[in-house]
């Protein structure tokens, strides 16, 4: 096996947006470094799942509207 060949990983802080921390293993760095982290999964709307836009706000409106006569005969 060839020496130094992998990134050497060493422990690391990770601070979150809220202010709290966490401690990992990492190659980012050097030993005991603090990562700040501008977006996280407690922020982030991606996670949290809020304040989603909604773009096309009449689409279903105007597919129910073009298509509203038309339905499919259900087979017994």
């Amino acid at each position: 096996m060839k020496k130094n060949l992998h990134p050497e990983y060493h422990l690391i802080k990770v601070e979150m947006t809220d202010g709290s921390q966490f401690e990992t293993r990492s190659t980012w760095g050097k030993e005991n470094e603090v990562l700040k982290l501008e977006i996280d999964p407690k922020s982030h709307s991606a996670w949290t799942g809020g304040k989603q836009k909604i773009l096309d706000k009449g689409r279903i409106s105007q597919f129910n509207k073009k298509f509203q006569n038309f339905r499919s005969e259900k087979k017994s």
